[in-house]
């Protein structure tokens, strides 16, 4: 199958939650809790739908995630909420808008599936590497469902057309609204009317490219089952020839920092370190936590304080997408030259901090001795992110934090 032979994105029988049950079911992604919060935020609450997403949290303590049992699990948990008439399945293709609003900040995008084939031949841009065994478990994982739960993130350059369209939607009351444990509020619309969805495929298609902003592993993952299930025949339009997406448009997306922190600085004194710094940054002491305002500026913080760092504009290699990138300039003239952490995927002497979680956390971290220094960072671009993914290049892992969070739940895409 082509990119040609497929449209970029289209609608789709939606399995959702019953009228009034969104938010008994709605659950943060199954990758930003670790089991013992997953465990914790379901207690109690039968039909959340960790119990889909992180099956382990019903199995025995200690039980490894990617054990058959877990998705055995999980697919027993999805299959009652649909016995029990938790979930439900749209009679008919539909598309869905979407709306988070998290204090000052709203964003509105449209659920959809989104091509395969269009992934593959790179109209739909990724700008992250995956691991292996992530992309194994999400295989597992629809292919226990015959579902995909857990939505891609999606962007593209802002579009008149489509904003329009989607305020049409979102004149009228949604079908679902409430707001999470956590503050943000969560506002579903279905499509049903046959001219709009005409009028959203075809705007869609209009479009250069989508680019995958969140869910690397869960897009690769798809286009994996996709190719492995190509032989079973019924051509370029099978239900796993598509993925489930939420696409936001651009100039709404929220990106937080991705902040780092490390657990020794190889050998050298804090004096020690501030000196070597010298070399590639400016240095100054700060008596308040450093929040970085503008790129190629860094917030450090040691034991003896916080530290303001910027990077000397000679050593920005402006034509170079990804070594102009923040998260690079680290790596380059800190992490690796000074502190000896060169792989990030694999050094145990490095963490990463979403933004989300502010500066207190990184000073918790060095306070409690867990770690020895702490890096705040500028928040990644989201035209950065573009323009890397656009070169066909990759980020550095753990680049960007896209706030707020996608839920889990309130619509999934059923492979049969």
């Amino acid at each position: 199958m082509t990119a040609a032979m497929a449209s970029l994105i289209r609608p789709f029988s939606g399995l959702r939650p019953a009228p009034g049950a969104a938010a008994q079911v709605a659950a943060p992604p199954y990758d930003v809790l670790n089991v013992e919060e997953a465990r914790a935020r379901a207690a109690g609450k039968p039909w959340s739908f960790l119990h889909v997403s992180r099956p382990e949290i019903d199995l025995a303590e200690g039980t490894d995630p990617y054990d058959p049992t877990v998705y055995r699990q999980g697919a027993s948990a999805f299959g009652c909420m649909q016995v029990e008439g938790v979930l439900r399945r749209d009679p008919a293709p539909r598309y869905y808008v979407y709306r988070l609003s998290q204090g000052q900040h709203t964003q509105t995008g449209l659920v959809a599936v989104a091509s395969v084939a269009a992934y593959e031949s790179g109209r739909i841009r990724r700008h992250e590497l995956t691991r292996p065994e992530k992309e194994d478990d999400r295989v597992r994982h629809m292919e226990a469902l015959g579902a995909q739960t857990g939505p891609a993130f999606l962007t593209y350059r802002q579009d008149a057309r489509i904003d329009g369209l989607v305020a049409g939607v979102t004149g009228e009351p949604p079908e679902v609204d409430f707001t999470a444990d956590d503050g943000v509020r969560h506002s579903l619309w279905v499509v049903s009317a046959p001219e709009q969805i005409r009028a959203l495929t075809d705007t869609f298609e209009a479009l250069e490219r989508l680019y995958i902003a969140d869910g690397h592993h869960r897009s690769a993952a798809a286009a994996r089952l996709a190719v492995a299930r190509r032989e079973v025949g019924r051509g370029p339009e099978a239900p796993w020839n598509y993925f489930l997406a939420v696409i936001f448009p651009g100039d709404q997306m929220q990106i937080l920092a991705y902040h780092r922190v490390v657990k020794d600085l190889h050998g050298l004194s804090p004096p020690e370190l501030l000196s070597r710094l010298g070399d590639s940054f400016e240095v100054t002491p700060s008596d308040s936590p450093v929040t970085p305002t503008r790129p190629g500026e860094i917030g450090l913080f040691l034991s003896n304080g916080w530290h303001r760092l910027v990077i000397r504009a000679r050593l920005i290699p402006a034509a170079d997408p990804v070594a102009r990138l923040d998260v690079s300039l680290l790596s380059d003239h800190v992490l690796g030259p000074i502190l000896g952490i060169r792989d990030l995927r694999r050094d145990p002497r490095i963490d990463f901090v979403g933004g989300i979680r502010g500066l207190v956390e990184l000073e918790r971290r060095v306070r409690s001795g867990e770690m020895a220094a702490a890096f705040a960072l500028y928040p990644t671009r989201l035209a950065d992110l573009m323009a890397v993914a656009d070169a066909g290049l990759m980020m550095p892992p753990k680049s960007t934090w896209f706030e707020p969070k996608l839920a889990d739940g309130l619509v999934s895409h059923l492979l049969d």
